[in-house]
């Protein structure tokens, strides 16, 4: 399953911004692969955090092969020990415990939190251990699909803001200005940030990077 946007966002954000509009042109519809089970999302992002993107299909990969399906009920069942075999540290395994605990106490509702608005689901999910900002804010963005997320602390984003416009810095003043412009599509923005910070458009270099070189 791919994030669901079409011709409605891009043309908006074409109307409202040249240069992002011209890395649509050149780039087409991008798809970025998202997960709808809440419980499993939040999981998956914390195996995630401060490894590779490769790194962490391997450890998801094991933990699936172990547990079968990741839910509540096979991550209850699995102890500290057993989350740390198939590769995720100590902090980490405690962080899943604790999340699987409190769903199974009834502590937290991931049904409330996907019918939040952002702000409210954000606040949530980084009331969870393990779970920051910038983390609920990819949980909302590749689990729940909301329309409107664009991260302000996701370097990745940051570079891409920086090749698309060739600015040195994106200060948090320059990125609300942004923001504000691309807003209620920033969902579909951010996709083609990533696309571009990761090298999609041939000979765009970020301007950092060269003025650190000079």
């Amino acid at each position: 399953m791919f994030f669901a946007y079409d011709e409605r966002q891009t043309e908006y954000l074409k109307s409202r911004d040249a240069k992002l509009g011209a890395v649509i042109d050149r780039l087409g519809h991008i798809d970025r692969t998202v997960d709808p089970d809440l419980f499993q999302a939040v999981v998956r992002h914390i195996v995630g955090q401060q490894i590779s993107m490769k790194a962490q299909k391997t450890v998801w990969d094991r933990l699936r092969a172990k547990l079968g399906e990741v839910t509540p009920q096979s991550v209850g069942l699995a102890d500290v020990e057993g989350l740390r075999s198939v590769g995720i540290s100590g902090r980490k395994a405690e962080y899943i415990k604790d999340f699987c605990d409190r769903i199974r106490r009834g502590d937290f509702d991931l049904g409330a939190v996907a019918r939040m608005d952002d702000k409210e689901a954000i606040r949530a999910l980084s009331s969870l251990k393990g779970i920051g900002v910038w983390t609920a804010e990819m949980i909302l963005l590749f689990c729940l699909q909301r329309p409107d997320v664009l991260s302000f602390d996701d370097l990745a984003i940051q570079r891409g803001m920086r090749m698309v416009y060739r600015h040195r810095t994106i200060d948090r003043e320059r990125f609300e200005r942004y923001r504000r412009r691309l807003s209620p599509c920033g969902s579909v923005a951010s996709l083609y940030f990533w696309a571009v910070s990761g090298g999609a458009l041939a000979g765009v270099t970020d301007p950092a990077a060269v003025r650190k070189k000079k």
